[in-house]
């Protein structure tokens, strides 16, 4: 599928904020949960695209071939740093944790970083999105294609939404007064995915001036604290995704952008191998370099992306035809 650098300069602002966040942590405190909330929103939105296109011409999803181009695009450059991850425990072992390092490898490859699990490397905590996304992964499709041979995608959409909402308030109740504790929960996002699913099947153009409102809204979370807050669920996550989806309706027909920008969209294309690698090198680099973990995290971080472009993901998807580029850490 062609690459739209509308879409790569929006990816290129989601891991930029997380990797500010990671650099940058009492700077920048909101600027993770931006951007991961960017990454969903554009992920619900890209997969929806996917499904729409396919249940519009053929009137069915052809699961297997979805779920394998999915596999495709997201395996290869996760295992690579697995690899990178093995290694770096048994010969270094930065934070001493080479008897976590089963339990850890086995999440990652199984999805499931975003569920209570004890014992795994914190290194590998990011690995949560990943969980969270794969898991939207394997209800959406399906819902969708049910909704849509009965032109009920209006009314799927709606029960989708209040659904996950019911979910996320359910869990923070339940974990009241502790509700930083449903930050890598499932059920915490899920409503961003629905803001991209119905950007993608009911959004129209926007005004200008809804941008400028759009960026400067992410901006502004982005120096706010937002972790241990019910409402960073409730009413920030969902503003984040609204925020995205303005932009996504900006700017997803971008074939081309201005000089300036065009570094974000290198990042963009970039930016799931970014994700996975800068917050472990951070970790990594920590107790050695304390405060410059994270700034020199960074530069590494983009190196390693760079590589895993270069020689895992690329030539994996021009093998295999291209699949959809990942809008997330996914």
């Amino acid at each position: 599928m062609k690459r739209i650098a509308g879409l790569d300069v929006l990816r290129g602002i989601a891991i930029l904020l997380v990797m500010l966040r990671h650099a940058f942590p009492d700077v920048f405190p909101g600027a993770g949960v931006v951007g991961v909330v960017v990454f969903f929103t554009l992920s619900g939105y890209l997969i929806t695209g996917v499904l729409s296109r396919e249940l519009g011409t053929r009137g069915r999803v052809d699961f297997k071939r979805f779920y394998l181009r999915r596999a495709r695009r997201l395996l290869p450059a996760l295992l690579a740093l697995l690899v990178v991850f093995v290694l770096v425990t048994l010969v270094f072992d930065p934070l001493g944790e080479r008897d976590r390092l089963l339990k850890t490898a086995i999440v990652l490859v199984t999805f499931t970083g975003n569920l209570p699990i004890s014992g795994v490397s914190p290194a590998a905590f990011h690995s949560w999105t990943l969980a969270t996304e794969e898991q939207f992964y394997l209800l959406w499709p399906a819902l969708l294609a049910f909704a849509w041979a009965r032109n009920k995608v209006g009314a799927a959409l709606a029960v989708t939404a209040l659904a996950a909402l019911a979910a996320c308030t359910a869990t923070l109740v339940w974990l009241w007064p502790h509700a930083d504790n449903a930050y890598a929960l499932p059920t915490s996002w899920f409503v961003c995915f629905v803001v991209g699913a119905a950007t993608r099947l009911r959004g129209s153009a926007v005004p200008r001036w809804a941008v400028p409102v759009a960026l400067t809204g992410l901006a502004v979370l982005s120096v706010v604290p937002l972790r241990g807050h019910a409402l960073t669920y409730l009413v920030a996550g969902p503003a984040i995704a609204a925020c995205t989806a303005v932009l996504l309706l900006s700017w997803s027909k971008w074939e081309r952008v201005a000089t300036p920008i065009r570094p974000l969209v290198a990042l963009g294309v970039l930016s799931y191998g970014a994700y996975l690698w800068n917050y472990p090198l951070t970790l990594w680099l920590r107790p050695e370099l304390g405060a410059a973990a994270g700034p020199v995290a960074a530069v590494l971080t983009i190196v390693a992306a760079a590589l895993s472009w270069r020689y895992v993901e690329e030539p994996v998807m021009r093998r295999g035809g291209r699949s959809p580029a990942p809008a997330t850490p996914s």
